[in-house]
């Protein structure tokens, strides 16, 4: 293939693959600089394209900046869907175990996505859409968390278990525990957060995880 074909196949590409490099792109940058000082220039010579390919996909630092947010958000929201709607996990105490297991793994806790989506929360009081994307994307995997737990109560019995105080806590906890592995790299790793969040597990569902891993 000659240089010139090579351009005009990488002119080429899908209007999503485009999206996709700068949006990917905008996770390095927002990681490495953060929020407020990533520029539309810094995002497209960390993608190797031009400023009016960003331009064309975008029109703004904004759109990009929203359309980066609810890819990571989505991301998340759908690779937890998928596993608790998976028949590879058909039980509720292997559903509870994958859970754990997807909140503590590399693709999740990855560093420059824990940067984006904290970035992201710092700046959401002050930006409603921002605000409404955060929010939209906690109340799904709340409530998703919710309904697996009820599952677990209905399961084991737990008479004196509040569904929705298990759930909420759940998800503050994963939360302090991502903010930890982002800015306590030192104090706390993978394995430990997820034995903590093992034994918050454990500890209200007794029937259906064990606090130490197998």
């Amino acid at each position: 293939m000659t240089k010139s074909s090579s351009k005009t196949t990488r002119r080429a590409l899908p209007k999503e693959v485009r999206r996709q490099q700068l949006v990917l792109a905008t996770i390095k940058c927002i990681a490495r600089s953060g929020l407020s000082s990533t520029t539309m220039a810094m995002v497209t010579q960390e993608a190797g394209l031009s400023l009016g390919i960003a331009n064309l996909h975008f029109e703004s630092k904004d759109k990009l900046l929203i359309a980066t947010l609810e890819h990571v958000t989505g991301e998340y929201n759908s690779g937890q869907e998928a596993i608790l709607k998976s028949d590879k996990h058909p039980s509720t105490a292997e559903k509870i175990e994958a859970l754990l297991q997807f909140d503590f793994s590399p693709k999740v806790t990855q560093k420059n996505k824990m940067a984006v989506w904290f970035a992201f929360w710092g700046e959401a009081k002050s930006r409603p859409t921002y605000q409404n994307i955060c929010a939209n994307s906690d109340y799904k995997s709340e409530d998703a968390i919710r309904d697996l737990f009820q599952q677990a109560v209905d399961e084991g019995g737990y008479s004196n278990a509040n569904v929705a105080l298990l759930a909420s806590g759940y998800t503050a906890l994963i939360d302090g525990l991502w903010l930890d592995l982002l800015v306590a790299p030192r104090r706390m790793n993978r394995t430990k957060a997820r034995l903590i969040a093992r034994h918050y597990l454990a500890s209200a569902f007794p029937n259906h995880l064990t606090p130490e891993p197998d």
